[in-house]
C-alpha cells in the first residue's frame, strides 16, 4: 500500500507534466480521487467504462491512462458518464490521465518506445504545440522498406496497414503515434520520406501518391498502448506494488 499522493508526486516528476501544456480536453494528472492508498495499478490507453470494470474486476484502486475522462464532454452526469463516474467511485478508483507528456517522454513515451521497438535511432523531433515537439525523428540505419514493414507487421498483426509510394530504402523517418494527420504536411519540408502513426484519412492516400511518401498507420490504440505499459511498470516497481494492463479489442 502506497499514498495516491507519492504516486501523483513520481508521475508528475517523471513526465514534466507541469510544464507541459496540452490540448485542453487533456486534464492531464488526477482526474479522480480514492480514498487516498493506492495497493494496485491498472494501466489502460482509455478511462472507458469498460477499463474501469475491468480495474474493479482485478481490483486495481489507480487507473492509469493515456485518454482520460473528459475527451468527451463528461457533463451533464448522466448515462455512460454516470455509469462511468460510479463505476470508479464504487470501487474506489482514482484515474490518473497523462496524453502529451506520455506522447513525448524520451525514455518512457509512446513514440521513443515504439522507435525502439523498430530498432531505429531518434535524431530530432518536430512538429510543436505551444513548446512542446511531439513527433520523433528516426535514422533507418540501414533498415530497408521491406524490413520496416515486416517489423511493423510483427508488433502489430491485428492493425498493421500500409500506403507505399515512397523510397524502397528511407533515410528519416518519422514516429508519431496516435493520429498522424498532422504530420503529413510537414513531411517533406524536414527531409522525412516515412511515417509510422496509428491512423489518418482517406486524403492521406492521394498525398503519399503525389509526395512520393511511405505511410504505415498501424493503429490509434495499438500505437498508444507503449507508455502507460512503461510507467505502470515503472510505478509497480518504484513503490513495490502490483500491475496489470487492461487490454481491449480496439482495431481503430
Amino acid at each position: 500500500m502506497v499514498e495516491l499522493d507519492s504516486v501523483i508526486s513520481y508521475c508528475h516528476k517523471r513526465l514534466s507534466i507541469d510544464s507541459i501544456t496540452d490540448f485542453e480536453n487533456a486534464q492531464n494528472g488526477l482526474q479522480l480521487e480514492n480514498n487516498g492508498t493506492v495497493t494496485k495499478i491498472a494501466a489502460s490507453v482509455d478511462a472507458g467504462l469498460i477499463p474501469l470494470q475491468q480495474a474493479s474486476q482485478v481490483n486495481a484502486d489507480f487507473l492509469l491512462c493515456h485518454h482520460g475522462l473528459f475527451w468527451s464532454p463528461i457533463t451533464p452526469i448522466r448515462d455512460h458518464n454516470y455509469k462511468k463516474i460510479k463505476m470508479a467511485m464504487d470501487h474506489n478508483i482514482a484515474v490518473f490521465s497523462a496524453h502529451l507528456p506520455l506522447d513525448c517522454h524520451p525514455e518512457i513515451g509512446n513514440n521513443a518506445l515504439l522507435a525502439k521497438a523498430l530498432e531505429l535511432e531518434v535524431v530530432d523531433t518536430f512538429l510543436e504545440y505551444k513548446g512542446t515537439n511531439y513527433s520523433f525523428i528516426c535514422q533507418s540505419n540501414g533498415c530497408t522498406r521491406s524490413m520496416l514493414t515486416e517489423r511493423l507487421k510483427a508488433l502489430f498483426p491485428n492493425t498493421f496497414s500500409s500506403i507505399l509510394y515512397g523510397s524502397e530504402t528511407p533515410k528519416r523517418i518519422a514516429v508519431l503515434t496516435g493520429s498522424g494527420q498532422s504530420a503529413v504536411p510537414y513531411l517533406k519540408a524536414n527531409n522525412i520520406d516515412t511515417l509510422i502513426t496509428g491512423e489518418l484519412k482517406q486524403h492521406h492516400f492521394n498525398m503519399a501518391q503525389e509526395m512520393g511518401l511511405n505511410l504505415y498507420p498501424c493503429g490509434h490504440y495499438a500505437t498508444e498502448t507503449f507508455g502507460v505499459k512503461a510507467l505502470a511498470e515503472e510505478l509497480a516497481n518504484h513503490f513495490k506494488i502490483e500491475w496489470t494492463f487492461l487490454e481491449q479489442d480496439c482495431l481503430i
